[in-house]
């Protein structure tokens, strides 16, 4: 295999254990840790909800907005969890890719819908980002296609043995770092972290699998909000994680800073430019 992907750089300067993972545990799922994390959203409701009053009701800002927010910085801020295995070798993402799941309706039977969307929270802000978001978002929800959309249509066209043919086929490219960029970007599976929200439908967080398919190293489930036993709002995060991008502390500060953010909202509007430029104490950010 070549030490070459036209989406990623192949991490250098690990520990012998890191190198070796990837043979002792070669399947995303066999690697998979599960954790639950509690997030207090009292003052991010608050902020939301003052937010909101210079807001067209139908792009009003939500929890969810806040939290592709905080991943995608902390991505930017962190980039050991921006990254995935591949043919036994660990890969450096080089862009912040977000893929989200939505129904087409808040109503039973309507089709879900996938969207996946690059972020440049180093130079793009909240505002910036909650426009993309639904001009990327709306379109589809009006029936529009993708383009992953439509390669997925015109494969189904085939014979069951040519799809599982091509997927091979697919794969293999793949582990050779041959997969065309064009359509590794376009296939919402290719990506940093894939999230899902359950608190739309008032539903609690669960966890989800990774799938072996494409680059995806973690998933996020976003819960509803419920009242904490100290009388504030809060929402449970369950986390699936391929352990073996980075060390636990590591993934640890990471979603400290994700916690920090929501506990001050006003760091949603600073670029991780700006971010980094904030005086700290404790874990680093």
């Amino acid at each position: 295999m070549f030490p070459w992907r036209p989406d990623a750089k192949p991490v250098e300067k690990l520990s012998t254990m890191r190198r070796f993972m990837p043979f002792i545990s070669p399947r995303r799922n066999d690697s998979a840790f599960y954790l639950y994390h509690d997030i207090d959203v009292e003052a991010s409701l608050e902020y939301l909800e003052k937010k909101n009053r210079e807001r067209p009701p139908d792009r009003q800002l939500t929890l969810f907005h806040l939290l592709v927010r905080a991943i995608s910085q902390a991505m930017q801020l962190r980039p050991g969890i921006n990254r995935f295995v591949k043919a036994g070798r660990l890969w450096q993402r080089d862009g912040v890719w977000i893929t989200f799941s939505a129904k087409r309706a808040l109503e039973d039977g309507s089709p879900m819908i996938t969207v996946k969307e690059r972020f440049y929270p180093d130079r793009e802000s909240l505002d910036e980002m909650v426009e993309r978001y639904f001009a990327r978002l709306n379109p589809q929800r009006a029936g529009k296609q993708t383009q992953s959309d439509k390669e997925v249509n015109f494969m189904l066209k085939l014979p069951n043995v040519a799809i599982q043919l091509l997927m091979k086929g697919a794969a293999l490219l793949d582990y050779f770092g041959l997969l065309p960029r064009k359509m590794i970007d376009a296939d919402p599976l290719y990506t940093s972290v894939f999230l899902a929200n359950l608190g739309s439908i008032n539903y609690p967080a669960g966890h989800h699998h990774l799938w072996e398919y494409g680059s995806c190293s973690i998933f996020g489930v976003m819960g509803l909000v419920e009242l904490g036993e100290n009388g504030r709002r809060k929402m449970r995060m369950a986390w699936t994680y391929d352990e073996r991008i980075e060390d636990g502390l590591y993934s640890y500060y990471s979603l400290e800073g994700v916690r920090e953010r929501f506990a001050n909202p006003e760091q949603f509007e600073l670029t991780t430019e700006e971010l980094r430029q904030l005086p700290r104490e404790g874990p680093p950010r």
